[in-house]
């Protein structure tokens, strides 16, 4: 059968999809087929049904051939966001992280006044985030910084 991912916890392992029949059916982490780890809510999947479980899960589309963007935010999109304007933070803006990113532009601009050494030191810290950024695998990004709503490094 087909469905959609409605709710997923990562820390519990458990959650809900959608059926095509229009019933819902609770699922657990050990269901995910193949190397899947954790899907998002928004996933197009394919599944058995045990009763009232979904059994034997596949994401459809990009997940399932694990390659393409994991989560709603790009890992190529931050890195470059990071290594080419990283120093005005808006990498942070960019993965809903305000307050680092206002942090990191403050340092910036106020950097100029104090001879430069807060802005060299935002710029080579936003170097390395987009470095980590686009090393990352799309799942480990998705899990740090998505799921986990780690804002530094």
């Amino acid at each position: 059968m087909r469905g959609r991912v409605i709710a997923y916890d990562n820390d519990q392992g458990r959650g809900i999809i959608s059926g095509d029949d229009g019933n819902r059916y609770e699922f657990v982490r050990g269901s995910l087929g193949g190397n899947v780890r954790s899907v998002r809510p928004g996933t197009d999947v394919d599944f058995d049904v045990s009763g009232r479980q979904a059994t034997d899960i596949f994401p459809l589309g990009p997940a399932a051939a694990s390659t393409g963007q994991v989560g709603q935010k790009s890992k190529i999109a931050a890195g470059l966001l990071a290594i080419l304007l990283g120093g005005l933070g808006i990498h942070k803006f960019y993965l809903g992280y305000t307050g680092a990113g206002i942090i990191m532009l403050l340092l910036f601009i106020f950097g100029f006044i104090l001879l430069g050494i807060p802005t060299i030191i935002i710029s080579v810290i936003a170097l390395v985030e987009g470095i980590i950024y686009l090393t990352k695998s799309d799942e480990e990004f998705y899990e740090t910084y998505e799921v986990g709503s780690r804002s530094w490094f």
